[in-house]
């Protein structure tokens, strides 16, 4: 039985969540408060105890651990030669968009999506392509014919998929992959599929690797995975793409060389090992954890900010909130609900224009801090609707 509602202090340590003031909460990035799996703890313990930190090799054991993880937890088969080690998902999609992409064409995203997307594609002197997702009756939807008119422009080349999708925490169903493989496919677009939340969905709850739905799909595509978010071990810097093409993995492998970001530190392999090998039960009961969180926000929400309504999700940790029934500029309301209680969220024009009316908050931590959270949000609306 491990202990999530325990409260480690993370000010003074650094922290990009926690570098806040006196007296703020932060629920906004995707970071948890949780300290990672004990597992994982005494692995990096044992490494620090060796004493020697030289250069380091991507071992054997790292490899077979992520084709044991993904086999037995995701039913995909991923062969050794189809991984390739990297420092982190976000360094490998710039490094992706770099090689199999040209300046000025498009990379095609579906909004809202996570905002760093954006970077990865503005930096590097290609056009963003939004394909805004529909959100319909409180969910969200494809919309295909607007997907496929953007994908048949000549000028875009690659379409980044969030799979589990942030922030609005949709599993993506089989059906939808294979038809998003069959135009991607149709138009030459190359996909790269984000699947750094993919162990983070709602218990009874599971995500479909995009690799594994086709042919189509594994020929053309392109997959970033990860241990770092589900086990809360970001800031080890440890991450893999998987490659099954071998062409297109000898393109992206030369790009993830020339960039720098394809040799891991000291304790990127064994965290990646221990958390892969020995995680399993840790991560049940975190997820059965993060689920009740997500419920009590819902609940409390439903009970007392009745404003606002909590999209539904079955994936990642992060909640998207409507908040249009307040306001048509919820950046403004971020902002007074910040100054007014301290509760820090995330405004959801970050992930584009369509989450204007939308805010992201980030339940995973202990539940004495949701329940905190929950009533400073209150407090926060109550004075907000007094002021209208």
């Amino acid at each position: 039985m491990y202990d999530f509602d325990k409260l480690t202090n993370r000010f003074g340590t650094g922290s990009l969540k926690w570098d806040v003031n006196e007296g703020q909460l932060p629920m906004w990035v995707a970071d948890m408060d949780f300290e990672t799996a004990p597992e994982i703890i005494q692995a990096l313990q044992k490494r620090i105890e060796h004493g020697v930190f030289g250069y380091q090799n991507v071992t054997d054991d790292w490899y077979q651990a992520y084709q044991s993880w993904w086999n037995r937890r995701h039913q995909f088969k991923i062969e050794k030669d189809w991984l390739i080690f990297c420092t982190g998902v976000v360094p490998a999609i710039s490094s992706i968009v770099r090689k199999v992409t040209t300046v000025g064409e498009n990379v095609l995203v579906q909004t809202p999506v996570y905002n760093i997307f954006f970077n990865s594609i503005r930096n590097n002197g290609r056009n963003i392509l939004e394909s805004p997702l529909v959100y319909e009756q409180g969910e969200y939807h494809i919309d295909f014919k607007d997907l496929e008119e953007k994908l048949s422009n000549p000028q875009t080349s690659l379409f980044i998929l969030c799979n589990p999708h942030n922030p609005i925490g949709k599993i993506w169903d089989r059906e939808t992959l294979e038809k998003i493989g069959e135009l991607c496919d149709r138009y030459h677009v190359i996909v790269v599929s984000d699947e750094i939340h993919c162990d983070l969905t709602d218990p009874g709850y599971e995500y479909v690797p995009f690799a594994s739905v086709s042919d189509q799909c594994r020929e053309n595509s392109i997959t970033c995975i990860a241990p770092t978010k589900t086990f809360g071990i970001p800031g080890i810097q440890t991450a893999a793409v998987v490659v099954p093409n071998p062409v297109l993995r000898h393109r992206v492998n030369r790009g993830l060389n020339t960039d720098e970001v394809a040799e891991p530190n000291n304790f990127a392999v064994a965290a990646a090992v221990a958390a892969f090998q020995h995680g399993d039960q840790w991560l049940t009961e975190l997820r059965e954890y993060l689920s009740q969180n997500k419920q009590y926000v819902r609940d409390y929400i439903g009970a007392y900010i009745p404003e606002i309504k909590v999209v539904p999700s079955n994936a990642t940790y992060l909640l998207w909130l409507d908040c249009s029934e307040l306001t048509d500029d919820a950046c403004e309301l971020q902002r007074f609900i910040e100054k007014h209680s301290g509760l820090v969220l995330t405004e959801g024009e970050e992930y584009g224009t369509p989450g204007r009316r939308f805010l992201r908050l980030n339940p995973a931590c202990p539940r004495s801090r949701v329940q905190d959270g929950m009533e400073r949000l209150k407090n926060s609306v109550t004075a907000y609707k007094n002021l209208k």
